[in-house]
């Protein structure tokens, strides 16, 4: 089985291939100053971006684990999520809250198939 390795640096991948499955890095928004909805859809950009490249979309999730610096934007986040969501493509998925580096209020990390 081979691994293909995408945007790598020498700390981690943002993506990486393995067995016909996409893992993603956990994908933070890029404007620390954002709202939570904004940085959501930061973040879905991305993951839509990185799920490309790999051979993928969000038609193919099949996880998601979603970490909220406060629970208290768990509505503002689910407003984007569903929005961006396609019916019937719903993965599993976890909602916690955590502490996360400064700025960042959301960070979401999925894994699909590869089409």
């Amino acid at each position: 089985m081979t691994i293909e390795r995408f945007e790598s640096r020498p700390r981690m991948s943002q993506a990486v291939v393995h067995n016909g499955i996409v893992h993603l890095a956990g994908q933070v928004g890029n404007d620390k100053t954002a709202s939570v909805g904004d940085q959501t859809r930061q973040i879905l950009a991305d993951i839509d971006r990185l799920l490309a490249l790999t051979g993928s979309d969000k038609t193919q999730l099949i996880s998601a684990l979603v970490w909220l610096a406060d629970m208290r934007d768990y509505d503002a986040m689910n407003e984007v999520w569903d929005a961006w969501t396609e019916e019937g493509c719903a993965p599993a998925r976890a909602c916690t809250e955590a502490k996360l580096a400064p700025g960042w209020i959301a960070e979401i990390m999925v894994t699909a198939a590869v089409k």
